[in-house]
């Protein structure tokens, strides 16, 4: 029975990364390389030289990933919680400065999984707050902000359970 549910609930993060467009399918990918250190990201992502410059700022931006990954305060602590979320903050607002996460749903994807479960409680005032900042082109805030649901803004608690589908980049076969 748990292997069941583990596989509907795999096969959901499965459909949810389907539903992202293909630009953020590609950012999401590379930023688990980045974040997480799988492989190479300027082999595997950089197209040209701006991508290459891209990928570097990325690497430099998401030094404090380190940091925020044992440090993710409870949810009922007020302490640690500048240090968190300011550091949060500004990791998101380079991604999303970049402008190729569209939304919160793809932004909680990518997050879910550079930071784990326990970060999840945190997602929805880092991506409003790093949504909001001026650094954000006026017609992408405007839709970052609106891709947010109130059920995720307003969630009641939040699932423990860690992500199962980490998705990477395939090299494609010469025929």
């Amino acid at each position: 029975m748990a292997e069941t549910a583990t596989t509907s609930l795999t096969i959901a993060e499965l459909r949810e990364f389907a539903s992202f467009s293909g630009a953020e399918q590609r950012y999401i990918k590379r930023s688990l390389d980045v974040g997480l250190g799988r492989q190479d990201a300027f082999k595997a992502w950089a197209r040209d030289a701006a991508e290459r410059a891209s990928i570097r700022s990325q690497y430099c931006a998401y030094q404090d990933l380190k940091v925020l990954r044992g440090n993710v305060p409870s949810q009922h602590a007020l302490g640690p919680l500048e240090a968190f979320l300011g550091k949060l903050i500004r990791v998101a607002a380079f991604d999303l400065a970049q402008g190729r996460i569209e939304s919160f749903s793809a932004f909680r994807f990518l997050y879910e999984r550079l930071l784990g479960a326990d970060a999840r409680p945190f997602l929805p005032s880092a991506f409003c707050a790093a949504a909001a900042l001026p650094q954000i082109r006026p017609a992408a805030r405007k839709l970052l902000l609106q891709s947010i649901s109130e059920a995720a803004a307003t969630a009641p608690g939040w699932s423990a359970r860690e992500p199962a589908f980490y998705p990477e980049w395939i090299e494609a076969e010469a025929a």
